[in-house]
């Protein structure tokens, strides 16, 4: 029996997946959380990912699929391979892993079938999605089609930061009342340092200009 007032979020424990938690903590009585790992350079984002979930008092589960790293070459999943520092023109940044929204998502209604839920939350981002095709709208949307068909199912994807750009989301979080959780305690650096990051990967550029945006201009995110 489908449950509309439960969720299931993807939650790798960086900035966007965090927030999109509390997010769903407020819109739904009962979350669950999904973390996948596939492979990519940093596992210590499972460990963050669990004490977040832990702290905000939600089930926690993680999901081997290693397999997506040996689908591709990517610089996330191959550690040999210098990362992008900004997206080529007329290409995808070698940080573009194939498919990998497709599984995740995938995954997720499977898991979620099994409990009953049909919400599912996940952190993609039109405005911010740094060249990656599988976060736009037009994606998620006909995603959440062919999974209903796939499983004659009533899923219904929800991605709450789709139009916000990266300050526009650190006032969400804020206005979430857990600004600093996510500024302290996640962990969305490409290289594995947590909070602000190592500074250089295009992860920390893009988090840590959109904080510094908001920080400086609180009052126009907060109107």
């Amino acid at each position: 029996m489908q449950n509309n007032e439960s969720a299931l979020v993807l939650h790798s424990g960086g900035q966007d997946s965090t927030t999109c938690l509390f997010w769903a903590l407020k819109h739904f009585k009962e979350v669950r959380t999904l973390c996948i790992t596939y492979g990519q350079r940093h596992s210590q984002e499972v460990e963050i990912a669990q004490k977040i979930a832990r702290d905000a008092g939600v089930p926690f589960q993680v999901l081997d699929a290693t397999v997506i790293s040996h689908l591709a070459e990517n610089s996330l999943t191959h550690h040999d391979m210098v990362m992008d520092q900004d997206k080529p023109q007329d290409s995808y940044p070698n940080t573009f892993v194939p498919g990998r929204n497709l599984f995740f998502l995938t995954f997720a209604s499977v898991i979620a079938r099994s409990y009953g839920i049909r919400n599912l939350v996940t952190g993609v981002s039109q405005a911010d999605y740094s060249g990656y095709p599988d976060c736009r709208d037009t994606f998620i949307r006909s995603a959440n089609v062919t999974l209903n068909l796939a499983m004659d199912e009533q899923f219904i994807i929800h991605t709450p930061l789709m139009w916000l750009n990266k300050a526009q989301t650190w006032a969400l979080a804020d206005q979430l009342g857990v600004l600093e959780i996510v500024k302290n305690n996640t962990l969305t650096c490409y290289n594995g340092i947590v909070a602000e990051g190592c500074g250089s990967c295009p992860a920390c550029k893009l988090r840590n200009a959109g904080l510094e945006e908001y920080e400086k201009n609180k009052n126009k995110y907060q109107a």
